[in-house]
C-alpha cells in the first residue's frame, strides 16, 4: 500500500482583515499518485489566519485539524513556498511528519491558481493584486553518481490514452497524477525519456529517494538533458553533444509544451524488458 503524501501551503492572500492587515490562508491536500486520481475529489482542508497568530504553532495546529478529518494521516508533507520553509519544517517536526520543498505539487499549485481565479475576487475583504511568484535559486547541475549512470537513453512520445492502464504496468519506484487534472485529449503526444541502465533498480531506487519535478533542455555552452529534483537540485541525465541529439531535446520541449508541460521518466534495464525499475509522470510548473 502507498503511503499518503500532503501538499501544504501557508501565505498570505489577496484579502484584508478589518484592520487592513493581509489575511494569511493555509492550503493542505491530498497528492494524487496514480493516474485515476482526481484531484478535486481527494482530501482537501482550508483554514484563513489572523496576520497576528502566523507562526509554526498555530500552522502546526491546523495541520493537526486536517489530521483528524482524515483516516489515514500523511507520511510526508510537500511544500513549494521557500520562504515559510523554516515555519512549515518546525511545525510539521513536532508532529513527526517529514517536510520536503518540492515542486512536485501538482495538485495545490492547480488549486490555488484556481483560488485566485474563482474564490478569493468573490469576498468582501478581497483586495487585488499580483500573485507573488516564488523564486527557485537554481543550483549549478551535477552529474549523475558513477554507479548510476545509465548506458543509453531513449527520447519516445505515447498518445495520453496509452496510460490509461499506467496502473497496471509492472513498476518497482515510480509516481503519477490524475491526468484528468490537466484536461489533455486522449490523442495528446506526451514525450520522455528512457533511461537504459544495467543498475536500473539501484538507478530507479536512488531516483525515488528524490522530489522529481521535471525534465528540461539546458541549451546552453555545454547542451544538456536536466533533472530537475528538490526545491532546486539539477542533475544531468544526459549530455548532448552533436547537432541531432540536440534537435531531438528540442522536439522533445516542444511536443511537452504542447502536452501542457506533461511529460515522463522511465528507467528499464534494457528496450526488450517489458517492466520498469522506474517510471515518474512529471509536469513542469511554472511558479
Amino acid at each position: 500500500m502507498k503511503s499518503t503524501i500532503w501538499e501544504l501551503d501557508f501565505y498570505s492572500r489577496p484579502l484584508r482583515d478589518e484592520e487592513g492587515k493581509k489575511v494569511w490562508e493555509v492550503l493542505i491536500c491530498e497528492t494524487p499518485i496514480n493516474i485515476e486520481d482526481r484531484a478535486e475529489k481527494m482530501f482537501r482542508y482550508t483554514q484563513f489566519c489572523p496576520s497576528n497568530q502566523v507562526n509554526s504553532v498555530w500552522l502546526k495546529q491546523a495541520i493537526e485539524t486536517a489530521i483528524s478529518e482524515v483516516s489515514t494521516p500523511p507520511s510526508r508533507i510537500r511544500f513549494f513556498r521557500r520562504p515559510m520553509a523554516n515555519m512549515i519544517s518546525k511545525a510539521c517536526k513536532e508532529l513527526a511528519i517529514p517536510a520536503y520543498a518540492s515542486r512536485r505539487t501538482y495538485a495545490l499549485y492547480q488549486w490555488l491558481e484556481e483560488r485566485i481565479e474563482t474564490v478569493y475576487p468573490t469576498l468582501e475583504n478581497y483586495q487585488e493584486g499580483t500573485n507573488p511568484s516564488v523564486q527557485f535559486v537554481p543550483s549549478p547541475p551535477q552529474p549523475l553518481p558513477d554507479a548510476l549512470q545509465g548506458d543509453k537513453w531513449a527520447f519516445v512520445t505515447l498518445e495520453a490514452s496509452a496510460f490509461s492502464d499506467l496502473s497496471q504496468w509492472d513498476i518497482s519506484f515510480g509516481e503519477a497524477f490524475g491526468l484528468s487534472m490537466v484536461g489533455l485529449t486522449p490523442e495528446t503526444l506526451i514525450p520522455g525519456l528512457i533511461i537504459y541502465s544495467s543498475r536500473a533498480n539501484p538507478l530507479a531506487g536512488w531516483m525515488s529517494g528524490l522530489e522529481l519535478a521535471y525534465l528540461r533542455f539546458d541549451n546552453g555552452s555545454r547542451p544538456n538533458l536536466l533533472l530537475e529534483t528538490g526545491e532546486s537540485e539539477s542533475w544531468i541525465l544526459a549530455s548532448l553533444p552533436n547537432a541531432q541529439t540536440q534537435q531531438e531535446a528540442k522536439n522533445f520541449e516542444l511536443t511537452k509544451e504542447k502536452a501542457k508541460n506533461v511529460h515522463f521518466l522511465a528507467v528499464q534495464s534494457d528496450p526488450n524488458s517489458e517492466s520498469f525499475a522506474g517510471f515518474w509522470l512529471l509536469q513542469e510548473l511554472k511558479f
